[in-house]
C-alpha cells in the first residue's frame, strides 16, 4: 500500500473549507492582546493563553530586545556544550527560589519540557498514572519512556485508587495531573493525590502550564493554592503562558534536575531557549512577583464573564475558578459555525472537537487575561449570546444557515 494513501484519504480540512466553517491558522497582524488585528479586522482575543496580559507589557519588550543586543538572536547549541548563558542559569535560580523548590531545569518548548522530565524519570519497569485529560504532551512522554502507563478516570480519586492498590509494589510508580486542565478548567484534586501517593507509595508530578501565574496567593500555581508545595515532587510548567514567552521547566529537588539534565534526550539533544526568549520569561516572573493582584485581577474578571454568560441562559462548564470557560456547542458543526460567525462579528474563540472532547458534547473554550476589562466582556458577552441564541441545532438546518450566511 502506498504510505500517502492515508493523505490522500484525509479530505475533512477541505470539507470544512468548502462550507467556511475552517476554524484554524488566522493569522494576527498585531502583538498578542486582549484585542488584536486579525485577518485585516479587530477581534476580542478571549481565545489566548496570556493569563497575565503580559506579552505586549512594554517591559518584557524591552527586556527581550536588551538580551537580543547582548547575547545574539540564538545560542546554536545545547545547554550541555555552547548553549548554557548565564541568563539561563538566573531564570532557572529564580524560578527554583519562586517556587520553593531546590533547583530548576529549562526546555525550549513546553511540550518538550513533559517529553523530557517523564521519559527521564521513568523506564520500562515503571508505572505511570495518569488522568485520562492529562495533556497530550504527558501522553506522549510516557509513550517515550517505555513505561506502562495506566489511566484513571478524570479526576475521579476513587478509581485512582483503585488502580494504584492494584499496582505492582516492585514497580516505581508517578501520579502525573494537569494542576488546571486545558480544555475544561477543571482544577485537579491535589489533596487526594497527594494522599494517596503517599499511601501508595507513589511519587507525585503537577503539569502546572495552566496554573502558574493563575492559581495560589502569589500566582504560584496549583500546589500553592492548595497548600502543598512542599508535597508536590515535579512541577513543570510553561513560559508561553503567563510568563509571555516561549520554552518551559521543572522543579524539584536538587538530585532529581540533576538526574534530569544528564539523563532527559530532549534535553541533551536540543538547542537551548533563545536569549529573548529567557529574558521575556524572566521579566514577567519579576512583574509577577512584583504585582500580585495580576493573578486576582485574572480570577476576577474570569468569574464575571462566568456569572454574566450564566445570567445570560448560556450553559457553561462552571466547576472551577480558572479563566478558562467552556461554552457547550454539542456538535461538531455547530461549534464550527459558532466559531465562524463569533470571529466575523469580532470575537475570537476556539473550537474543542473529538477526540479532545467526546461525540455530542463539544465545547468553544474561551479563556482569560488579567488586563481584559468588563466593559470589553461585556461587549464580548453579547455577541456570544445573540450568536448562540440564533444558531440552529440540526446539520441540515446549520448548513443552510452558513450558505444563507455567506450569500
Amino acid at each position: 500500500m502506498d504510505l500517502f494513501k492515508k493523505v490522500e484519504e484525509f479530505t475533512i480540512v477541505e470539507d470544512y473549507k468548502k462550507i467556511g466553517v475552517y476554524p484554524y491558522f488566522h493569522a494576527l497582524e498585531t502583538k498578542q492582546d486582549i484585542e488584536v488585528t486579525m485577518e485585516g479586522k479587530r477581534r476580542i482575543m478571549i481565545g489566548s493563553n496570556n493569563y497575565l496580559g503580559l506579552t505586549g507589557d512594554k517591559r518584557v519588550i524591552e527586556a527581550g530586545m536588551k538580551a537580543i543586543e547582548k547575547f545574539g538572536s540564538g545560542v546554536s547549541g545545547s545547554r550541555f556544550l555552547n548553549g548554557t548563558l548565564t541568563t539561563h542559569v538566573e531564570l532557572e535560580t529564580e524560578l527554583a527560589r519562586f517556587l520553593n523548590k531546590e533547583a530548576c531545569v529549562t526546555f525550549s518548548t513546553g511540550f518538550q519540557s513533559n517529553l523530557g522530565i517523564i521519559s527521564a524519570i521513568c523506564g520500562r519497569n515503571d508505572l505511570i498514572f495518569c488522568d485520562r485529560e492529562n495533556h497530550a504532551s504527558i501522553y506522549d512522554g510516557a509513550k517515550l519512556s517505555y513505561a506502562t502507563m495506566v489511566r484513571f478516570q478524570h479526576n475521579d480519586m476513587v478509581d485512582l485508587e483503585r488502580v494504584l492498590a492494584s499496582a505492582d509494589d516492585s514497580k516505581g510508580k508517578l501520579i502525573i495531573t494537569d494542576g488546571v486542565f486545558s480544555m475544561s478548567g477543571d482544577i485537579c484534586n491535589l489533596p487526594e493525590i497527594v494522599r494517596l501517593a503517599k499511601k501508595y507509595g507513589a511519587r507525585v508530578m503537577v503539569d502546572d502550564a495552566h496554573g502558574l501565574g493563575v492559581l495560589g496567593k502569589r500566582g504560584r500555581g496549583t500546589a500553592e493554592y492548595f497548600g502543598l508545595e512542599s508535597e508536590v515532587d515535579i512541577i513543570m510548567g510553561t513560559f508561553s503562558k503567563s510568563l509571555a514567552s516561549l520554552g518551559g521547566y521543572m522543579v524539584a529537588n536538587r538530585d532529581v534536575v540533576e538526574y534530569v539534565k544528564h539523563k532527559s534526550r530532549p534535553f541533551i539533544f536540543c538547542a537551548a531557549i533563545t536569549p529573548a526568549n529567557v529574558a521575556c520569561a524572566l521579566e514577567s516572573l519579576k512583574i509577577l512577583e512584583s504585582e500580585p493582584e495580576r493573578p486576582k485581577a485574572l480570577l476576577d474578571i474570569a468569574q464575571y464573564v462566568r456569572t454574566n454568560l450564566k445570567a445570560k441562559g448560556i450553559k457553561i462548564l462552571e466547576n472551577s475558578i480558572a479563566p478558562i470557560i467552556p461554552i457547550y456547542t454539542y456538535t461538531a458543526l455547530r461549534t464550527l459555525v459558532a466559531c465562524k460567525v463569533l470571529y466575523e462579528r469580532g470575537v475570537y474563540v476556539n473550537p474543542v472537537l473529538p477526540p479532545a472532547t467526546p461525540e455530542g458534547e463539544c465545547l468553544i473554550r474561551t479563556s482569560y487575561t488579567a488586563t481584559h476589562t468588563k466593559a470589553l466582556m461585556d461587549e464580548a458577552i453579547n455577541i456570544i449570546v445573540d450568536v448562540l441564541s440564533n444558531l440552529p441545532d440540526s446539520e441540515e438546518e446549520l448548513l443552510t444557515y452558513m450558505k444563507n450566511h455567506h450569500e
